[in-house]
């Protein structure tokens, strides 16, 4: 009889610690996962840390101008961000260190604004947006700021670029026909083509980590309400994932693990940061305090 409940607690412990070792729940072993994000809290927006279940909620930027839009390196030890703490209200690209650490200015375009960055799956580059030539144009950077070449050069409204997984395509949106869509393009600038191709107006693409699905914001529900849909890559199977009428669910990005999509929602009040399952379930609220918090980044801690 002994022999029998000690197997039976051996077997229930083994199978708690593979079951813990198989999460993907921040404070879970070695898959603990970061989300960086910004928020007006301390009056100027400023760039966040936390854990990917909405603790430790730290202050990375830490200054009296404003930051937003952070984005992780892919090796997770540095963040790019957009400041206007050179000549507000016009803007930079700057870099830190993941703990705030050693800020930079990398665009270094004075009588500009540059923004929205995102860095290369190999850390090499990172992608932005800038209008010193007139309009909105996504350009490209090395990681060091040099080399800043014009990608999407035409005469639209190009932001916020997202670079897939593989590395040889670049999601951004575009109001070339009109409302702003999801388009998509080689990282030349070559072969610009309309995904999401609709009469609303999509925003802020997201990869899934296979570069098999991209999320995005649209207004199509009702409009200007926003929802977080999600199609596949050749922009096939556009499907409302939030589908919470009435207010206002934005900047998607998916969990390391592609199980979960983070964003931002005024469905309390103050724009805060939700998690989701990837089909739409489990929606679940992680920040919680009166400021707006939003522009969002997730990455494993790992790294």
């Amino acid at each position: 009889m002994k022999k029998i409940v000690s197997k039976v607690i051996f077997i229930t412990a083994l199978t708690t610690i593979l079951f813990m070792l198989s999460c993907d729940n921040l404070h879970e072993f070695y898959t603990l996962s970061l989300i960086a994000f910004d928020s007006d809290r301390d009056i100027n927006k400023q760039i966040y840390l936390m854990n990917s279940d909405g603790s430790n909620q730290t202050n990375l930027s830490n200054n009296g101008t404003t930051e937003v839009s952070p984005s992780w390196s892919p090796d997770g030890s540095r963040i790019a961000f957009r400041t206007d703490r050179i000549a507000a209200p016009l803007t930079e690209v700057y870099v830190m260190n993941r703990d705030g650490s050693n800020q930079t200015n990398l665009s270094n375009d004075p009588g500009n604004n540059d923004g929205d960055p995102f860095w290369s799956p190999d850390g090499s580059l990172i992608a932005f947006r800038t209008n010193r030539d007139g309009d909105n144009e996504i350009y490209v950077m090395n990681s060091d700021g040099s080399n800043q070449t014009n990608l999407s050069n035409n005469t639209f409204n190009q932001r916020f670029p997202a670079w897939s997984p593989d590395g040889s395509r670049i999601a951004y949106q575009s109001n070339q026909t009109g409302p702003f869509q999801i388009f998509v393009m080689n990282t030349d600038g070559s072969n610009q083509t309309n995904l999401s191709n609709n009469g609303a107006n999509d925003r802020k693409a997201s990869w899934s980590p296979d570069g098999s699905r991209i999320a995005f914001t649209s207004d199509r529900t009702s409009p200007p309400i926003t929802e977080i849909y999600v199609m596949n890559r050749d922009g096939s199977n556009q499907t409302n994932l939030s589908n919470n009428p009435g207010t206002d669910d934005a900047t998607p990005f998916w969990s390391p693990d592609g199980s979960r999509i983070a964003f931002s929602s005024n469905r309390t009040g103050t724009r805060q940061i939700f998690v989701m399952n990837s089909d739409g379930s489990n929606q679940t609220r992680l920040t919680n305090n009166g400021a707006n918090d939003q522009g969002l980044k997730w990455i494993k801690a790992n790294k």
